[in-house]
């Protein structure tokens, strides 16, 4: 797929991760729709480094049931959508309120945005959605759930929606930057269950979601970007 002229809306693409593929895809020559919620101000920056034109911020928020359509009101017809937004406790406190919000933020609101790009009626597009590579861990809190169901949704609509040339792929990276609770975190501990013994790159994060949507003949992949993490129980 040749970008140059083409819409790619990345949630959660204001900072850390989003903000590369963000990046990434600006200097293909895509036009790129950062979605922003509470970091409005970090989108705002983002947009006047990205090279090219035609880019643009929208807000909404993922807790609500009516987040996705809003997006896509905002956004017009898309070629690419990047599921990058996420929510993440690291002290999780196992209620009630927060696992729904793991379900909601993490697999609602990006199952209904799946759902409002294959109504566009595009020739072809394509999602990229980001896992966790805690999705071949044996853990079975509330967070991984929701990244193993959105995981399990990525293959059934690529299946279902191959034949209208509309391809699902996902992305499930490992240890890559320190929690936001833990800004100065050198990862020690959880690096020991990563057979390269390193964080995973943010470029090379970037470039996993690019290629995973410029490829044309891939559909229904989940690429692990996690230093051989998934290989390993932990």
């Amino acid at each position: 797929m040749d970008f140059k002229g083409k819409k790619v809306l990345i949630t959660g693409g204001s900072r850390r991760g989003g903000a590369a593929i963000a990046m990434r895809f600006a200097r293909e020559g895509a036009s790129v729709l950062i979605h922003a919620f509470t970091h409005t101000d970090e989108a705002q920056t983002l947009l006047a480094a990205l090279p090219g034109k035609d880019h643009k911020m929208l807000c909404a928020d993922f807790s609500r049931a009516d987040a996705a359509e809003k997006l896509f009101a905002g956004a017009g017809k898309i070629d690419v959508l990047v599921n990058n937004a996420s929510f993440f406790r690291l002290y999780p406190q196992n209620t009630e309120e927060e696992n729904q919000l793991f379900c909601q933020i993490n697999y609602e609101t990006p199952k209904k945005l799946m759902e409002l790009f294959v109504r566009q009626e595009i020739p072809s597009g394509c999602v990229v959605n980001i896992l966790d590579a805690a999705i071949w861990s044996n853990r079975h809190d509330a967070y991984t759930k929701s990244r193993r169901d959105l995981g399990d949704l990525t293959l059934d609509f690529a299946l279902r929606y191959a034949a209208h040339n509309l391809r699902f792929n996902a992305v499930a990276p490992g240890p890559m930057l320190p929690p936001v609770e833990l800004p100065d975190s050198k990862m020690e501990k959880v690096l020991q269950s990563v057979p390269l013994r390193r964080p995973a790159e943010i470029a090379d994060y970037a470039d996993a979601v690019f290629f995973l949507a410029q490829c044309e003949s891939v559909t229904g992949a989940i690429l692990p970007v996690d230093g051989g993490q998934h290989l390993v129980k932990f």
